[in-house]
């Protein structure tokens, strides 16, 4: 049980791990692209979209990143993917050159844990530093639609099911957005009340907030709190009841993942998780009922809320004691400035050096013999304000010494990340033979077998050699004179290190067609043919070249 309870907190903390690198794309050096192209995501519902397709959306917004390429753009899409904020969508792609066909052969789309972080992002952006007002014509409401609910609940017969599903679904969205302003305005309050440099202008504002906004606000949910906590009371028995009799009727996505897993049973497909609506679980009611009422001894939300106010209003008389003190004349520093000066006229010169030094901390210039590089010439008549720095030495600086104190530092042992880097290296090795392997398996029957992405790519990069060393001719008709067409002669390309050759042939009228896991790539009149090279070829090639 101890090594299931650690390895279901390892799946956790990889889980979290991996939601939470979805936040990175706004903190990155290129966060303004990044943001930039996932509100072109937003702006669509279940679309893919191709680098040709987002490039103009971005142009059309007149974004930060319209200026982007189609590879820095590619660059930035496959960055999302590996975040985990876009999707790949694959499809079938009509490209009229090679290079066309890797920019477009890849589609994306949003996925659901990056369209909530933009969405919040995009709010943060765009109201962060308002002060949201309170919906505090919401808990009328509340309190009302608890009541009624309460009345019909604990009738003969009960209630309708259509009905209550309407009602709590009202019920809990205008609690929500209650408890949401409410949250919002007191941490924008908890934000001003925190200076200390308020004026009499602001103070003035600050105070005609706290003194009619905020108690209207506590004493509206200081009446209305008992009565909603009564009416929870007496419809509390009746949750679980009404909670079975609401699913009975409508299950919603529940009852639709059951019935997929009722098919798949036996197969080994991952659980489909459903998040319920609000008011559909027993959690959601007893986090309504702790909002009002002390149900686990560490107070309500209510409770909270009075304390805040408290604090509140404790901040604002600081900050009145501290203005009054400074109208009176009681943090003046007139006498001591007066002191001071005496003391001034009074010194010796050396003295009056040192009293400068203690009272405002001016030390004197230290003239340091430190060149400046030798590279950069100053001419003797640029100013010290706008010349260059020149970099001090710390131990120069504080202890006017160049001696090295303590004894050197170990050097740093990079075994570790030189593994990490020799693994890499080796998979990547395995990978591409992998490739290769399957190229010269599927040679000669490419209309049969479905490549896989690895094997794909190494037969594009192939590909892309041999055309380029390609040698073109004009064959010669019957009549003695070059024909239009061209032939290709020695379209071939080798990897030596995967002993794989690829021969590339035009023949007029035919058609191969390549299936991948990525789409399918057609080649007209071009016939592939894959081949492994000789070892002794390959041991002949290491010998001219020792």
């Amino acid at each position: 049980m101890g090594a299931s309870a650690s390895g279901a907190g390892q799946d956790a903390d990889e889980e979290a791990r991996r939601r939470l690198n979805a936040y990175t794309y706004l903190s990155a050096p290129e966060r303004l692209e990044h943001v930039a192209i996932m509100r072109v995501f937003c702006g669509t519902l279940l679309a893919d979209l191709a680098v040709p397709d987002i490039m103009a959306k971005l142009r059309e917004a007149g974004a930060s990143a319209a200026g982007l390429d189609a590879d820095t753009l590619t660059v930035r899409l496959e960055q999302l993917v590996q975040w985990g904020n876009l999707l790949r969508s694959s499809h079938t792609v009509n490209a009229s050159s090679i290079s066309e066909y890797q920019r477009s052969r890849s589609r994306y789309q949003l996925s659901k844990l990056g369209e909530r972080i933009q969405r919040d992002a995009d709010g943060v952006l765009a109201e962060a530093d308002a002060a949201r007002e309170v919906s505090n014509e919401l808990l009328a409401l509340v309190e009302r639609g608890l009541r009624e609910l309460a009345d019909l609940v604990t009738a003969p017969g009960g209630i309708e099911p259509q009905d209550g599903l309407e009602r709590i679904s009202t019920l809990f969205v205008q609690f929500t957005e209650f408890a949401d302003s409410i949250r919002d305005f007191y941490a924008y309050l908890g934000q001003v009340l925190s200076r200390y440099d308020l004026d009499s202008a602001e103070y003035q504002g600050f105070k005609e907030l706290l003194l009619d906004y905020v108690e209207a606000i506590t004493e509206d949910v200081a009446f209305r709190a008992p009565r909603i906590s009564a009416a929870l009371d007496t419809l509390w028995p009746h949750i679980p009841a009404l909670l079975d009799r609401l699913d009975s009727h409508a299950q919603g996505l529940t009852g639709l993942s059951a019935q997929a897993q009722a098919q798949a049973h036996g197969e080994s497909r991952p659980e489909v998780r459903i998040q319920r609506s609000r008011g559909r679980e027993l959690a959601d009611w007893e986090g309504l009922r702790g909002w009002f009422s002390d149900t686990d001894g560490q107070g309500s939300q209510v409770d909270q809320l009075r304390d805040a106010t408290l604090r509140a209003l404790q901040s604002l008389l600081a900050n009145a004691k501290r203005m009054l003190r400074s109208a009176t004349g009681e943090m003046s520093r007139r006498k001591d400035l007066l002191r001071l000066a005496r003391w001034f006229d009074e010194a010796a010169p050396r003295d009056a050096h040192d009293i400068a030094v203690a009272a405002f901390g001016l030390y004197g210039a230290r003239h340091l013999g430190i060149p400046p590089a030798t590279d950069e010439v100053v001419p003797a008549y640029t100013s010290w304000w706008t010349g260059p720095v020149v970099e001090v030495p710390v131990a120069l600086r504080e202890r006017g010494s160049r001696a090295q104190r303590g004894r050197a530092s170990a050097v740093e042992d990079h075994s570790a990340q030189k593994q990490l880097l020799r693994e890499a290296a080796r998979q990547r090795a395995a990978a591409r033979a992998a490739a290769a392997d399957e190229l010269r398996s599927a040679s000669g029957r490419f209309a049969e077998v479905r490549l896989t992405s690895a094997a794909l790519g190494l037969l594009l990069e192939l590909l892309a050699t041999a055309l380029g060393n390609a040698q073109l001719s004009r064959p010669v008709s019957t009549d003695g004179e070059r024909t239009a067409a061209f032939d290709l002669d020695s379209a071939i390309s080798e990897d030596a290190e995967l002993r794989i050759r690829l021969t590339v042939r035009r023949t007029a009228g035919t058609r191969t067609v390549l299936y991948s896991a990525d789409g399918d790539l057609l080649l007209d009149d071009l016939e592939l043919d894959i081949a492994r090279t000789s070892a002794a070829v390959d041991g002949e090639a290491e010998a001219s070249v020792s």
